[in-house]
């Protein structure tokens, strides 16, 4: 359908999970991709395998200076940016505030939230330039709360509000700034969460049962409703938080 024809989009933690599944998307609907991950091996693959005008880097999107790397390389290759999707995330450790330590409380700020910070920083300019849209991964976590994944959730109900707050002030240039909230999809991500539960064995039924859909999807569900809003059919939706939840967060469910 072409519904991102000639657009170029970045996206940070493209090279698995939902990342890659939105990247696939996008291509498939006519953009051009450019990934920024942390896992070089992982990039190179997925790079090789994509072939194309598509490029990446490797780089730690809490780090300025490589954000800023991503965003000159871009300049630099394409002259222009059509969108930012912060996708990239870690959802290490599950325990409660009291059992978090320091250091693991700062990465989970500083990747998962402090990031949107850098790209924007960096990347304001290029979308200004292009009334491009930002595109932001939550969760459903995010607004209802998660037990035993404290720091997690928090970094995703800052998103939440940073969203609504960054879709106010980027609207005077015509940047829309929209996020994505899925409850449970099959990633590594949520791989290494129900590996480290109480009961593992017991996850695949429970992330199955709190859908009202009754399964847990892939993350290809994902990438549908990211296309979408990154898409003019979503050209006068901004400050949205859009939930890919299978119906997670409604009502009452025996």
């Amino acid at each position: 359908m072409n519904q991102l024809l000639n657009k170029v989009i970045l996206i940070t933690g493209g090279a698995s999970g939902i990342g890659l599944a939105c990247a696939e998307a996008y291509i498939r609907e006519g953009a051009t991709v450019f990934i920024m991950d942390v896992n070089a091996p992982a990039l190179g693959k997925v790079l090789a395998n994509l072939g194309g005008n598509h490029k990446g880097i490797a780089g730690d999107v809490a780090k300025s200076t490589d954000v800023k790397a991503a965003i000159d390389e871009i300049q630099k290759h394409y002259g222009r940016l059509d969108a930012i999707h912060n996708n990239a995330a870690i959802a290490h450790p599950s325990k409660p505030v009291d059992e978090t330590e320091e250091d693991e409380w700062d990465a989970l700020m500083n990747i998962n939230l402090k990031s949107l910070f850098w790209t924007t920083k960096h990347g304001i300019g290029l979308l200004k330039a292009s009334k491009g849209c930002i595109l932001n991964t939550s969760s459903m976590a995010g607004d209802i709360g998660q037990s035993l994944h404290a720091a997690y959730t928090a970094t995703k109900g800052g998103i939440n509000a940073l969203t609504k707050s960054m879709a106010l002030d980027y609207a005077a240039f015509g940047i829309r700034v929209n996020a994505i909230s899925p409850a449970g999809v099959w990633t590594p991500l949520l791989k290494q969460w129900a590996a480290e539960q109480p009961d593992p064995g017991s996850i695949e039924k429970y992330l199955n049962g709190i859908h009202a859909l009754g399964y847990c999807p892939e993350a290809d569900v994902v990438a549908d409703a990211a296309v979408f809003l990154l898409s003019d059919a979503a050209r006068f939706v901004t400050g949205c938080i859009m939930p890919v939840s299978g119906g997670a967060e409604l009502g009452y469910k025996r």
